[in-house]
């Protein structure tokens, strides 16, 4: 049986290595794309060579409509057939009040939360359509649920993804394609350095006292979703670490 194919988004770090990670692990080629290229190369060597499955790689930013489009349509034919899109591509930049936050920061978070995703969705999904197969898996967050203190924006990004799933999945009911959204809570990655800006200690603050969840724990509920049953939709995941109960309500233990 001819391997399937996953292509997943912001793939270099977090969530998305560790869903290439994952995928390899079970058998899958992957079609990786991110921003880092020479990461996206240490990823291809390192997980070829681990389990004897294919890696292509995407470098682009999917803020970049155009290289986005070429991108997809330079793919060799035998690539073309994508099983799987993870949509996983997104930051967030700074804690700050709402009237107080930097526009151009806001861009790229919108740019690359909602738009990215639009696009990469919009270039795959008519292609799963005409061959009758294929699951999009999108990564919202818990912050997408309710809006909490310096984080509107973001939050609005992830309810947009929440909304955009759900659409897509309407649009869809009459295909045998499914659509998930992975609803993250407290993940220790790059991602809290990022929100801090370049500030490490303050993200590592962020997580002091509480067992926070991994890029790789979400890559196992991502591909539970994709190696469901064809007649199985998980519609949507909400995941948090066992002390979270929402986005802003957490136990964190004090230091003895």
């Amino acid at each position: 049986m001819e391997a399937k194919i996953v292509l997943i988004t912001g793939a270099s770090s977090g969530i998305g290595e560790g869903c290439a990670r994952k995928f390899a692990k079970e058998g899958w080629n992957l079609i990786l794309n991110a921003r880092t290229v020479s990461k996206l190369e240490e990823l291809k060597v390192e997980l070829e060579g681990a389990y004897g499955i294919r890696v292509y790689i995407l470098p682009f930013d999917v803020r970049d409509r155009k290289s986005a489009v070429v991108s997809l349509e330079s793919l060799p034919e035998e690539w073309k057939a994508i099983d799987v899109l993870v949509n996983n591509a997104g930051l967030v930049i700074g804690v700050d009040k709402e009237f107080e936050g930097s526009l151009d920061e806001w861009d790229i978070m919108i740019d690359t939360n909602i738009r990215g995703l639009l696009a990469m969705t919009r270039l795959v999904v008519p292609g799963m359509v005409e061959r009758g197969r294929g699951h999009i898996i999108n990564i919202g967050s818990i912050a997408g649920d309710a809006a909490y203190p310096g984080g509107s924006v973001y939050c609005a990004t992830k309810a947009a993804v929440k909304a955009l799933s759900d659409g897509l999945r309407i649009d869809l009911v009459d295909t045998p394609l499914r659509v998930t959204n992975i609803k993250p809570g407290m993940v220790e990655t790059n991602f809290t350095v990022v929100r801090y800006r370049g500030d490490k200690e303050a993200a590592d603050n962020f997580y002091k006292g509480i067992r926070p969840l991994t890029g790789d724990d979400i890559a196992e509920t991502v591909y539970f979703a994709a190696s469901a049953p064809a007649h199985i939709q998980i519609a949507e995941v909400l995941l948090m670490p066992t002390n979270q109960a929402t986005g802003t309500i957490s136990y964190k233990k004090k230091p003895e």
